[in-house]
């Protein structure tokens, strides 16, 4: 295993890989994603077999969007207080239970929908969110330990890649999964996400950084939202993610669109979940090899102006060939955007405040998926399908014009000059 000392400082696209324990926060990271991306097209498709209404789809995304809002108000604080590999193991043994606990409802489903209808979903997304606003607080802050500063960028990009990779192939094997009974797809779902529990094993305890003074949980979430809105980088960044995101959230819609628009099932819907990721993966690893530098501000709002001009052309689509085209070119543009953000965040932050602020871009980042997926629903409910998700591509757009104007920092951010050691 490669020390810190020994590896060059020239850029190396391999330089995170060099150390062994990020090669298994990797490992955790791929099985745990595959599982929730999974589980997202499991129960999207589960809940609108048994409707046929946009609006629950919509509802989904709050349910989890609400419980996570609120447990990143605090989770930030016990993410930078508490051993991190420990939250994490805890609250990723709790996904497996609450997987088990969807197994077991998918036996019976017919009887449980007739007696509950979709009650005991929304209530497993609930828990979800509660999971999830713990596990975002403390997986950035953990990474931080396991790297070194010259090597976050490097990480980052890995990080996304992998993630991307594990969207691609998670709502494909959900989608063939489906047609052979929802069983056998939370069985396989729950395999995967055991699997990201063991990975985290083999990850090292660390302790904390001793805290200068006592802060209570007020004052400690206090302080974490103050330094978040006192960095133009940061705030701008998060900002731009979040209506791009929530006026973006087209993915929300694909069982409605693919039943719908397209006239097509199960098996077609899960290479439309997974075309993003495919498109992102790709740019993962040109990245990898030429990495944002001086540009990176440019990049960033290009990027996402992308992808909002190709989430229109993606509802204008009438073909799965187009529409598949157009969602991998959304997901080529948004990794440009995750990438160049999960930087920032790891260059701007110090470590003792990296849940607070890791909890805060979860609350920007992380609820505007599920916030956006409500926004679908309704817009869908209200104007239709195909304009519903043309006019969350424009207001992304308009997103991107307001925001270049209000924070200039960021639009002449040199990633470069952000690397350099803080004195």
């Amino acid at each position: 295993m490669s020390t810190q000392e020994d590896i060059p400082a020239e850029h190396d696209p391999f330089l995170a890989l060099r150390y062994r324990e990020f090669n298994f926060f990797l490992a955790n990271k791929f099985f745990l994603t595959l599982g929730i991306q999974m589980q997202n097209v499991i129960v999207g498709w589960q809940v609108y077999e048994w409707t046929h209404d946009v609006m629950a789809l919509g509802l989904i995304g709050l349910a989890e969007a609400i419980p996570f809002i609120v447990t990143s108000l605090f989770s930030g604080h016990v993410a930078d207080n508490y051993n991190r590999k420990k939250i994490i193991l805890l609250f990723t043994g709790l996904f497996v239970l609450m997987t088990v606990g969807l197994l077991f409802l998918s036996m019976d489903a017919q009887a449980v929908f007739e007696s509950y209808g979709t009650l005991p979903i929304y209530a497993a997304v609930c828990l979800v969110g509660v999971i999830r606003g713990f596990l975002s607080a403390a997986f950035p802050t953990i990474l931080a330990q396991i790297v070194p500063r010259k090597a976050y960028g490097n990480a980052a990009t890995w990080n996304s890649s992998i993630w991307h990779i594990a969207s691609v192939i998670g709502p494909a094997i959900a989608g063939l999964l489906i047609a052979l009974g929802y069983s056998t797809a939370y069985f396989v779902d729950l395999f995967f996400i055991v699997l990201s529990f063991v990975a985290f094993l083999f990850i090292a305890n660390r302790p904390m950084e001793a805290q200068e003074q006592a802060e209570t949980m007020y004052e400690s979430i206090r302080a974490g939202i103050r330094f978040v809105f006192s960095n133009q980088l940061i705030l701008g960044a998060l900002s731009l993610d979040l209506f791009a995101v929530l006026f973006g959230g087209a993915v929300a819609l694909l069982p409605a669109f693919s039943d719908r628009i397209l006239h097509m099932g199960s098996v077609e819907l899960g290479f439309l979940r997974a075309a993003p990721a495919i498109g992102a993966t790709i740019v993962a690893f040109i990245i990898v090899y030429r990495p944002v530098g001086k540009k990176a501000g440019r990049s960033l709002f290009i990027s996402v102006a992308g992808f909002g001009g190709a989430t229109i052309l993606f509802g204008l689509s009438d073909s799965f060939a187009a529409a598949f085209v157009c969602l991998l070119l959304t997901g080529a543009f948004d990794n440009v955007s995750v990438v160049i953000r999960h930087t920032i965040l790891q260059l701007s932050t110090p470590d003792h405040m990296r849940g607070r602020v890791s909890a805060v871009n979860g609350i920007f980042i992380g609820s505007s998926n599920e916030i956006g997926a409500f926004e679908s629903g309704a817009t869908a409910d209200f104007m239709g399908i195909r304009k519903a998700i043309v006019f969350g591509g424009i207001m992304t757009v308009l997103v991107v014009s307001s925001t270049a104007r209000l924070a200039p920092k960021l639009r002449k951010l040199d990633m470069k000059k952000l690397e350099e050691p803080t004195a």
